[in-house]
């Protein structure tokens, strides 16, 4: 867990100095909005080479691994002073976030203990989003109060990754070594037919959310120093954990409902969340803008989670990578698409105009998720006198 917390802290830390990037090196808003898309990039690229590799060579060689690439995208980010240095810093370090979100978590569900059902699920979903919550807090203390700015944080990270890394040489292997690791880096989405139905949904959950946060990264930077009148690279850093830190906090409600009723629940809030934040850049309220960012936070934790928690029902060992790399795969996506489309309307629309595309993006998955959500496939076995029955029920809700 500290592992993917710290990397997740990573991969957050340079959201504070997009602002001093772009007033001291001239970045433009559709030069940042390409560097989350190619962060994005990078970790589709690895979850889908990369993804069932932890089968194979087991959890701890390719955690460690994971954590190595992102530690050179921090050296390599400590001497950013063109657009093309920021790119290869975020592709490096989305690589290794992606072999991160496929080792780390399954790591997490393997050595957790079976109660709470719902432990496991939300600390591998919810462990990247307290990891971006603790780097952008901690970047931006540190870009405003900390000596040396532009590379202090991306010192921090680098001895954080260093100590993981020694962390788990010491952990338990959880997933024996297995041959067919070079077969594995062969291009594959799969899932289990089983859960199958489930992925509709949780597509449009992962599709919401996850665009809302690369849009925080991208353009809440200017948003907030533009239109809500501040410059503080703390208040950024703020802002932006507004709305990881909540989801946190929301996951575990979550698990006191079925996985289809939870995921109506959270992006239900998380539209609701949505309404707020139009309203405050339309007000310019920063206050109304951080509250309402809350709510769509806590939104999201709760329909993440859930919709996480339905994916993985069941699952084998063997199945977990497997499935981590879908979930991330479809996480990234639907980060890396709707920047890469709105870094370039940047050029064309303003700033709220594009808020409310995202707004709108946010309502029609909101009412798909209400209309569409399922449950998972229930397999019951119990012994009789006359043999074994199976029942499969379809816990449809």
């Amino acid at each position: 867990m500290v592992s993917l917390v710290a990397s997740f802290a990573a991969s957050a830390a340079p959201i504070p100095l997009f602002n001093i990037y772009r007033g001291e090196d001239g970045f433009t808003n559709a030069g940042i909005s390409m560097a989350v898309v190619t962060y994005s990039v990078g970790t589709i690229a690895a979850l889908l080479v990369l993804g069932r590799l932890s089968n194979h060579l087991g959890r701890r060689l390719t955690a460690i691994a994971s954590l190595g690439l992102l530690l050179l995208g921090c050296l390599l980010l400590l001497n950013v002073h063109d657009i093309g240095a920021l790119l290869a810093g975020r592709l490096l370090m989305g690589v290794g976030t992606g072999l991160a979100s496929s080792s780390l978590t399954s790591y997490i569900v393997d050595a957790a203990p079976t109660r709470p059902e719902w432990l496991a699920t939300v600390a591998s979903s919810q462990g990247p989003m307290l990891g971006l919550t603790l780097g952008a807090i901690a970047s931006g203390a540190l870009v405003q109060f900390g000596p040396w700015p532009r590379d202090l944080i991306y010192l921090v990270c680098a001895g954080l990754l260093v100590l993981s890394a020694a962390l788990i040489v010491i952990s338990p292997e959880t997933a024996k070594p297995t041959p067919g690791a070079w077969r594995s880096l062969l291009p594959r989405v799969r899932v289990p037919a089983r859960i199958r139905h489930l992925l509709p949904v949780a597509a449009a959950v992962f599709l919401a959310t996850w665009a809302t946060g690369a849009f925080y990264q991208a353009f809440v930077p200017t948003l907030v120093e533009d239109r809500l009148h501040t410059h503080s690279p703390l208040i950024l850093g703020l802002v932006f954990a507004a709305y990881m830190a909540p989801s946190v906090l929301g996951a575990p409600l979550g698990g006191r409902f079925t996985s289809a009723a939870a995921q109506r629940i959270g992006m239900l809030i998380f539209l609701a969340g949505w309404i707020g934040i139009i309203a405050a850049i339309v007000i310019g309220t920063l206050a109304l803008f951080i509250a309402a960012t809350i709510v769509a936070g806590a939104g999201q934790g709760i329909a993440i989670s859930a919709a996480t928690r339905g994916l993985l029902h069941d699952s084998t060992l063997a199945d977990r990578a497997p499935i981590f790399s879908v979930i991330y795969v479809l996480c990234y996506s639907s980060a890396a698409f709707p920047s890469l489309i709105s870094g370039e309307l940047s050029n064309t629309f303003s700033l709220p105009q594009i808020v409310l595309g995202y707004g709108g993006l946010a309502l029609v998955a909101t009412l798909f998720t209400v209309l569409a959500a399922r449950n998972p496939y229930i397999d019951t076995t119990r012994n009789s006198q006359h043999g074994e029955l199976i029942k499969v029920i379809d816990r449809n809700t």
